[in-house]
């Protein structure tokens, strides 16, 4: 855990078949509400980086193309909906309202966490950022992804080149708020 940090440069090394392979089953373990599974991901590597790179706004294609690996996850609400309005969860449709809190963007961010902790165990680096809405239906319609699916961001992989790491860089300029300020054991 605490050697995971957002890694921004990368080198030109690629990232073996293997590792790929295990940061995506690992990212499949996840809690999920229900066991309902509405994450998906979609992997990108070669030209694929550059096809996606070419679709979305500036800023996420430099991102983007920073390292050989990229994964895109995406929520489906749809498919909470759908779980929570079978007989053994008890509710009889598939109303929003019974979500006061999306639980698809949840457990797709701790898909994400489990991405970022693996590549950290398999000795690579990774940054997760944002894809802006504006995007979302060119990336769709780019690599045939169905609708009801929504990117909740983009993660890009590689071996992170510390050479190439800015010294101005949050994490050198900004530091941890302490536990005491965030942390409230029985009472605020």
């Amino acid at each position: 855990m605490r050697r995971r940090r957002m890694v921004r440069k990368f080198s030109d090394e690629p990232v073996s078949e293997e590792s790929v392979r295990r940061i995506m089953r690992n990212a499949l373990r996840g809690p999920s509400a229900g066991f309902s599974q509405g994450q998906a991901f979609l992997v990108l590597q070669g030209d694929d980086v550059r096809r996606f790179a070419d679709v979305v706004e500036p800023w996420v294609a430099e991102t983007a193309t920073a390292a050989p690996v990229l994964v895109i996850p995406f929520a489906v609400k749809d498919v909470y909906l759908d779980r929570y309005a079978e007989q053994d969860k008890g509710w009889t449709d598939r109303s929003e309202d019974h979500w006061p809190v999306p639980f698809w963007y949840i457990d797709t961010g701790m898909a994400v966490l489990l991405i970022l902790q693996t590549v950290v165990d398999e000795g690579l680096g990774a940054v997760y950022f944002g894809i802006g809405e504006e995007d979302f239906d060119k990336v769709r319609a780019e690599f045939g992804v169905p609708a009801n699916h929504v990117p909740i961001g983009a993660i890009a992989i590689g071996h992170g080149d510390d050479a190439k790491i800015s010294a101005g860089a949050s994490p050198a300029t900004r530091k941890r708020k302490p536990e005491t300020e965030t942390v409230h054991f029985g009472q605020w």
